[in-house]
């Protein structure tokens, strides 16, 4: 085991690749395959001066340092600046030596791409690091028989982050015309370190009004950059770029909400938006021998701080989870060698912890600890089983959804692990044991506010099976519309006598009838070429699916809000309506009335950056739909393996 220091000092000549003759670079260092560090980004600059350090340790000199720069491109794929080795067998040990590498692009070696100024530092780890290293390998081969985990102290740190960013997009105001009619359609990326958010799209304004919340998660003691850029949504062809600007958070206090108007660089216009830096909540990586809610005394302090008369303190607080991946058995293999090397990554909505590779085994053991904070109890924790590819991306093996409320707390259970979409078994099983404690007063508040949107989510496609699912979804609800309607009207055609005078008696209902109207898009015609046109069908067939997908949630989540399918909802919506019941009937209703007409009223005028929602709507958005209702439902488990399945693999 060694120890590598490395300051990266600057860059020198670096290689244009803006069109601004410039350059945005970053680097990152490679060992054996995997990514040990990535530096911060220089904007504009083609020499710039990073002096950065960082710690790295190292089980063998054989596999050099590959290191690697890249031109940041927000909103589209980073150019490639060049790279080169540094071998760590030449070093000579406990010496700084001062390093200049030549970066080399392999397609055109002729080409001179700049070079890199490191200080580096090689120590063999000694004495009581190195005892503890081997202890800590004697402990996890006598538990769980695999080779020596890769997944070390500086790894395990960067996964934690240090705070938390909340962002509020309030408007933009000026923005220039970018389409023909001298309006535009702007849209806003934000992006910190490898996070992304994108905004919703808001048509024909140059003074868009947004009013999106989100939260980013904050890695870096000394702050960071969050890099934010202006688009111009075009159907069937590129979209426009509109400005960019970029936020300090090194410049901003902590525990304290910032207004900042942002001008837009390479563009024209303002972006005004809120920032909040606030600690960071509960999150943790431990092992199985060491966790919080095992201990009685920790355990009391988690219960008593989300018990019910702490209800109204920190209402973003709402509980916190611990999840244990112990093991799993039986996974597919993905490698030639009919072996797989699986880690497994934990996720809380935008919440993502992995646990260690374990190298050459279907019958991985982790034996880890996770802990999140719960901002919403009707949050689903999804756990994806990875095999990991040295030179590519992970290749999926299989990943099971609990949504929280499901929970059993305290029981270790074994999971089938599910495809990709959630739909059907694959290879495998793993198994869980998870605690949730919450506060039950701050999850239903929880409930009628605006639903987290996750940063990283796949682009929709075109897909004919999908439009034709939904399409099906959206006639069943019609039909039961119609069914019901011919039930109501056969009370009134006094089919059943008995259920006419049963209506006759109950029918208090008033029905609202609700006309939509659809704006169709105005823009000029232009002529476009084959692709453009392919391009725009295209587009409006991801509309069409999307429209359907979501008609038809809707539907199905009304549905599922009478049927039970979520108790803790249907409970809800029963205390709510209940309350409201007795408030109808202790106060007249135009005093109800007037009260939240002058609330909806001067919301603005008390808070002009407010964020506008509708609880209904929210309280919906919990209820899942017919095909999330089936995505988290568990499969039932093989209940007689195969005799190869209860084998362990030896590791090798």
């Amino acid at each position: 085991m060694y120890q590598l220091d490395i300051i990266l000092k600057k860059g020198n000549n670096l290689a244009i690749r803006d069109r601004t003759g410039t350059s945005d670079p970053y680097v990152k260092f490679k060992i054996a395959g995997k990514e040990v560090f990535r530096s911060k980004t220089i904007h504009k600059n083609l020499n710039p001066v990073w002096e950065e350090r960082v710690s790295l340790l190292v089980e063998t000199l054989r596999d050099p340092l590959y290191v690697k720069v890249f031109d940041y491109d927000f909103g589209l794929q980073d150019d490639f600046m060049g790279s080169a080795y540094l071998y760590l067998e030449s070093l000579e040990h406990q010496r700084t030596l001062d390093v200049t590498l030549d970066l080399k692009d392999p397609q055109y070696p002729e080409h001179n791409l700049g070079s890199l100024e490191l200080a580096v530092t090689l120590s063999p780890k000694e004495g009581d690091l190195r005892d503890a290293t081997m202890l800590l390998r004697r402990n996890w081969k006598r538990s769980s028989k695999y080779q020596s985990m890769r997944l070390s102290d500086v790894h395990r740190k960067a996964q934690l982050w240090r705070g938390i960013v909340s962002i509020s997009l309030i408007e933009g105001r000026s923005f220039q015309p970018m389409d023909a009619n001298g309006l535009s359609d702007p849209y806003v990326k934000f992006r910190l370190g490898h996070q992304k958010y994108k905004s919703k799209t808001i048509p024909k304004t140059l003074n868009p009004q947004w009013r999106e919340q989100f939260d980013f998660h904050l890695y870096e003691e000394q702050g960071g950059y969050v890099d934010i850029t202006v688009w111009d949504k075009d159907a069937g062809k590129k979209d426009d770029f509109m400005g960019r600007c970029t936020i300090d958070l090194s410049l901003l206090s902590k525990e304290h909400t910032h207004k900042l108007d942002m001008p837009l660089e390479e563009g024209e216009g303002v972006l005004v938006l809120l920032v909040t830096l606030t600690a960071s909540a509960a999150v943790s990586i431990s092992d199985l021998s060491v966790n919080m809610l095992d201990d009685p005394h920790e355990r009391h302090q988690i219960m008593q701080r989300y018990s019910l008369w702490r209800s109204l303190h920190n209402l973003k607080d709402v509980g916190v989870v611990q999840v244990k991946v112990i093991k799993a058995e039986g996974l597919m293999a993905a490698d030639v060698t009919g072996k797989s090397d699986p880690f497994c990554v934990v996720e809380l909505s935008n919440d993502r912890l992995q646990t260690h590779t374990v190298y050459k085994n279907l019958n991985p053991e982790w034996n880890k600890v996770f802990t999140f904070n719960v901002k919403d109890i009707h949050s689903v924790l999804e756990v994806t089983v990875y095999d990991e590819d040295r030179d590519r991306s992970a290749d999926f093996l299989g990943k099971v959804a609990i949504p929280l409320l499901n929970i059993q707390n305290g029981e270790r259970k074994a999971y089938a692990l599910k495809s990709k979409e959630l739909t059907g078994p694959t290879k495998g099983v793993i198994f869980l044991e998870i605690d949730v404690i919450f506060n039950a007063v701050k999850a239903g508040l929880r409930t009628l506010i605006p639903i987290e949107q996750k940063y990283i989510e796949e682009e929709p496609k075109v897909s004919k099976q999908l439009l034709l699912q939904n399409f099906n979804r959206v006639r069943r609800c019609i039909m039961f519309l119609i069914n019901t309607g011919c039930y109501i009207n056969s009370c009134f055609e006094w089919d059943s006598p008995q259920r006419s005078i049963c209506a006759f008696q109950a029918m208090e209902d008033l029905l609202e009838d609700e006309d939509e109207d659809f704006d169709k898009d105005d823009k000029d015609s232009e002529r476009k070429g084959f692709m453009n046109k392919l391009y725009a069908i295209q587009d409006v067939c991801i509309s069409v699916q999307n429209a359907l997908d979501e008609v038809a949630s809707y539907g199905e989540r009304i549905k599922n809000s009478f049927n039970w399918t979520v108790p803790f909802l249907s409970w809800l919506a029963i205390v709510a309506l209940g309350m409201a019941t007795i408030i109808i009937y202790f106060i007249p209703l135009r005093y109800i009335v007037l009260a939240w007409g002058v609330n909806k009223f001067t919301k603005k005028l008390r808070d002009p950056y407010t964020i506008d929602n509708n609880e209904l709507l929210d309280f919906l958005s919990r209820v899942p739909s017919d095909v999330q209702v089936v995505q988290y439902r568990e499969l039932k488990l093989d209940p007689n393996p195969s005799p190869n399945k209860r084998k362990k693999n030896n590791p090798g």
